[in-house]
Formats: C-alpha cells, sequence, structure tokens
C-alpha cells in the first residue's frame, strides 16, 4: 500500500550520460583499467557436493588449485575488482583469457553471453534496492562458468541478491547440491534477475505517491519527481533487455557446459526477464502519463487563476468608468451641461450606491453563470 504523503527521503540515482565504458583509440586489446593502488579483492570460496558443504574465505588464490582438482562444485566469489596481483593469479589458475579478463574488470560493460573454449562468460547488470527505500544500486556481475567451478566477480563487494542460494546451499534446500555448476549459474542467474522485481515494485508505490500529489498539490519540484523516476526506469530497462537477449541466447546456442536440464530451468528465467521488461514498460507509460496529467492540472490551476482576475478587472471596470467620469470635475455653474450631479445634496451618496449595485449585479451574474466554481 502506498503512503498517503510522498516519501521525503526520496534520492534520485544519478545517472551518467554514457553508460558503458570505452577506451581510447588504439588501446592495445586485454588492457585493465585498475588503479595503481587499488586493493586486492576479497576471495570467498563455497565448495559443495550431496553430502557437504565448505565456505572459506581464501587469502592466497593459489589454495584455490586443491578444490578444483576435486570432483566438487566450486563456487569462488570475486568480491570488488581487486588488482593487478589478483587479476594475475586468477587468470593462471582458471587459464582465462586475456579477453575474458577485460570484460570482466572493465566495467561497466552491456549483459552478453561470450563462448571460449572450455569456458562460457556471463556479463549480467544486477540492481539492488537500497536498505533505506530510497533508490537502487547498480552493478555488473560477471560469471565465468567451467566444468566443475564457477567464477562471480563483483563490481562492488559490499550487497549483492546471492543471499538465498548460499543459505540453500548451506542447509541443503532443493537441488541444487545435487546439480553441478551450471545449475549454480543458473540460481545465480534466476537472483539477478528476481533482484528487479524489489526494485520495481517501489517504483510501482513511488508513482502511486506521485499520483496523489498531482492530483493534490502539483508544485515544480513534482514534475522534478516525475522526470526523475522517468529516467531511472530508464536505467533498469537499459539493463535488462540486453540482459533477456543474453539469456535467449545461452538458451538458443546452448553449450557443453550446459545440460538439457538447465536449459529448461533457463527457460523459465527468460520468461522472469520477459515479465520485468513488461513490468518496466507499464511504469514509464505510467509516469508519461503522470507528466501530462501534471501539465493538465497546471493548465487548469492557470485557467482558474485567470478566471479570478478576469472576474475581478470586469467588476472593477465600470466602476473606475463611474469614477474616472466623476473624477473630470467641470464646473456645473459655467453650463447646465456641465454634471449637474456634481451641486447635488446626495450626490457622492448616489454615485457610491451606482457602483455598489453595479459591482453587486455584475457578481449575482457571474454566480447565476457558475464562474465561481472551482474546476480542479
Amino acid at each position: 500500500m502506498s503512503n498517503p504523503e510522498f516519501p521525503t527521503t526520496y534520492q534520485p540515482l544519478e545517472i551518467s550520460r554514457l553508460d558503458y565504458a570505452y577506451d581510447r583509440p588504439g588501446t592495445m586489446p586485454g588492457h585493465l583499467h585498475l588503479s595503481a593502488d587499488a586493493p586486492p579483492a576479497e576471495l570467498v570460496l563455497i565448495d559443495y557436493d550431496c553430502n557437504s558443504s565448505t565456505r572459506a574465505t581464501i587469502s592466497e588464490p593459489a589454495k584455490i588449485k586443491e578444490y578444483l582438482k576435486t570432483h566438487t562444485v566450486s563456487w569462488i566469489d570475486v568480491l570488488g575488482l581487486g588488482n593487478m596481483a589478483t587479476w594475475d593469479a586468477l587468470s593462471s589458475i582458471f587459464n582465462l583469457h586475456q579477453m575474458l579478463v577485460e570484460d570482466v574488470v572493465n566495467v561497466p560493460q552491456r549483459p552478453k553471453i561470450e563462448h571460449y573454449q572450455d569456458q562460457v562468460l556471463i556479463i549480467a547488470i544486477m540492481v539492488v534496492l537500497n536498505p533505506t527505500r530510497t533508490g537502487f544500486s547498480k552493478e555488473q556481475v560477471s560469471l565465468v562458468l567451467g566444468k566443475n567451478y564457477l567464477l562471480t566477480i563483483q563490481e562492488e563487494p559490499e550487497e549483492d541478491c546471492f543471499h538465498g542460494v548460499r543459505q540453500r546451499i548451506e542447509i541443503d534446500r532443493g537441488i541444487i547440491r545435487k546439480q553441478g555448476a551450471d545449475y549454480l549459474a543458473y540460481c545465480l542467474l534466476d537472483a539477478i534477475v528476481d533482484g528487479f522485481f524489489p526494485v520495481l515494485e517501489y517504483y510501482g508505490e513511488l508513482i502511486e505517491d506521485l499520483e496523489s500529489e498531482v492530483m493534490i498539490r502539483p508544485n515544480r519540484s513534482t514534475l522534478e519527481k516525475i522526470y526523475k523516476v522517468r529516467r531511472e526506469l530508464l536505467t533498469i530497462r537499459r539493463a535488462i533487455w540486453p540482459q533477456r537477449d543474453a539469456i535467449n541466447s545461452l538458451i538458443r546456442d546452448g553449450s557443453d557446459l550446459i545440460s538439457s536440464e538447465v536449459q529448461v530451468y533457463l527457460r523459465d528465467c527468460y520468461d522472469h526477464t520477459v515479465q520485468v521488461m513488461d513490468m518496466v514498460e507499464t511504469y514509464r507509460e505510467l509516469a508519461t502519463g503522470l507528466m501530462d496529467v501534471y501539465l493538465s492540472a497546471v493548465s487548469n490551476k492557470m485557467n482558474e487563476i485567470m478566471k479570478s482576475l478576469t472576474v475581478v478587472s470586469v467588476i472593477f471596470i465600470p466602476l473606475t468608468f463611474i469614477a474616472g467620469v466623476y473624477g473630470m470635475n467641470f464646473d456645473g455653474s459655467k453650463s447646465p451641461l456641465n454634471m449637474p450631479e456634481l451641486g447635488w445634496y446626495w450626490g457622492y451618496p448616489l454615485c457610491l450606491a451606482l457602483m455598489v449595485i453595479t459591482a453587486a449585479s455584475l457578481i449575482f451574474f457571474f454566480w447565476k453563470r457558475g464562474w465561481f466554481k472551482s474546476s480542479i
């Protein structure tokens, strides 16, 4: 349910003019945009099979090799982009192509699927609703799928939507520990897509509050809020649209690393992206409609103001005419045609009475015509 009052803590998402990073012309392929003093990435390993699961923080990347030699599924979650030392070690351990590393590190990239010799790179955009419900954060998540492992790289280590997947592995809920790394990749993709729904629910409530504000008290800040909501919905649309195409490409083209059973689950994930797209388009249309309603409300309000000013002007025009005529002060003794009313004993009271009667007659006329009734 939406609040009757518009949330005063609403802070719009800042959107840059360019959504994707570009190299300078002539840059060597595989060049990484990493700061020289960047801290190393945090490596979290979850290794599991149908009997047990292990979770550990890896301080030395070389220790990952021990887990890759077993038949268990190893999920290596890289929190943060890290530095060159981190990627030199990971590239050596997983035999990563330099173009794969470039797509992972040089964020943001457009969501896509890339097939390599024995790996599949999946780049997705994850959105997470802020804890204060004042907008959302957006980051790139890269998934490198191998035979018995999944390497995930998160741009920001603070917040993600993978808590449910980690919990399912830990308590052995569902079939995740009975499946391979391809099913784990599906679960993470599904969590990323499902993360769009709470964000869109927030914008649905926001639009409801804006509808009330537009109808009750539209002002300049209302227009700014509507515009910013449309821009943020555009950001979500630009994130989910290529993501839908990437998942569809993964289903259509397939891979030796993805089983036919997981292909069925990926179709369900694709359906969720279509639902998100429909919701985004619906909310964008509602926001556009709100802008039209706002402009109509402001126009009606202006018409009411102009009508009130017109009524006041029309009432005072004949009074001004009467006062102007009797303000000419022609001497009545010089000619009988020079305003004989100036010499009357009751001339001044009669002039005021004429003004009052004229004004009252005009007010009664306008009232009978319904001009004093507000249209908003």
